[in-house]
């Protein structure tokens, strides 16, 4: 904080507001911003993986494989995502201290699930009662992450299955008839063409994605919507050296600003992507530009 803030009472708007946005409540903001970054960087390659995971088993010859990823498709794509993130989050927390728990306290002699309880040993917690916070953070941010992956892999995967299945067949019987393998064609014909049916559709995705970022406050992460609503409310002046009336209308102005700036950088970067893929395919995009250099 700046050294002219030890007396708010003393200062000017220009002054005030300075000091104002830069208190340690304020903070808190600024890193939930980093958080939601952080969030879709990461996010977004895990979504894809699993998407691209599925989106394989879901053609798979092998029918059980099969099954497992096409009713990946189908079961999480069919859920509401506030449902899944409330139900999923619990399950998966639980799932994790199950395993801890056959480890670490195999002499238990008391049931898990004692009717409407779940009950672990105290070494099987996640995390542990007495871990720092930032643990506690991290492990949170864990399962925000690994809950949007599978929730959006889900989506990502029906776009990629549909993207592998308007690639032309007669290109991947082509390559089989120069004598590549199954896997070869796969990796060398289907999946660098499939890119430019799918993108659309991922992009598509990506913004859904960067709207959902709310949703971080269901599995306890304090968020940038949370901090806007916490700190544009009336505070008064008993309980704060900065208070103000009721502000939320410009926090939440604050953050309409932010979502259209990435949402119209992620436009740019999509397009620019999408020249990329379509140079050289048998699409329309492709053909345009054969034109142009011609």
């Amino acid at each position: 904080m700046f050294s002219f803030c030890s007396d708010p009472a003393t200062l000017d708007g220009a002054r005030w507001l300075a000091c104002y946005l830069t208190t340690v409540k304020h903070a808190n903001l600024y890193i939930a911003v980093g958080t939601v970054l952080l969030l879709l960087a990461i996010t977004a390659p895990a979504a894809l993986a699993f998407g691209f995971g599925g989106a394989m088993a879901a053609r798979s010859r092998i029918w059980p494989l099969s099954w497992f990823g096409k009713g990946y498709i189908a079961i999480v794509r069919g859920v509401p995502d506030i449902a899944f993130f409330l139900f999923f989050v619990i399950a998966l927390d639980q799932i994790f201290e199950v395993i801890r728990h056959k480890i670490k306290c195999p002499d238990w002699p008391d049931e898990i699930w004692q009717g409407s309880d779940f009950v672990v040993c105290q070494a099987a917690k996640l995390p542990l009662g007495n871990s720092p916070q930032w643990v506690h953070d991290t492990y949170g941010f864990f399962v925000a992450v690994l809950t949007f992956a599978i929730v959006f892999g889900a989506f990502a995967a029906n776009v990629l299955y549909g993207a592998m299945r308007a690639v032309p067949h007669a290109q991947l019987e082509t390559a089989e008839a120069y004598g590549m393998s199954r896997r070869q064609s796969f990796w060398r014909i289907l999946v660098p063409q499939m890119w430019v049916y799918a993108l659309p559709g991922l992009s598509n995705l990506w913004m859904v994605l960067t709207k959902a970022t709310p949703l971080l406050f269901l599995l306890g992460i304090e968020d940038i919507v949370y901090w806007a609503r916490e700190m544009g409310g009336t505070a008064l002046p008993r309980f704060t050296e900065y208070p103000h009336g009721d502000w939320r209308m410009w926090y939440f102005l604050a953050l309409l600003v932010f979502y259209l700036g990435l949402t119209k950088v992620s436009e740019v970067a999509l397009e620019r992507v999408m020249v990329r893929l379509s140079h050289g395919q048998a699409t329309t995009g492709g053909e345009a530009q054969r034109r142009a250099g011609a």
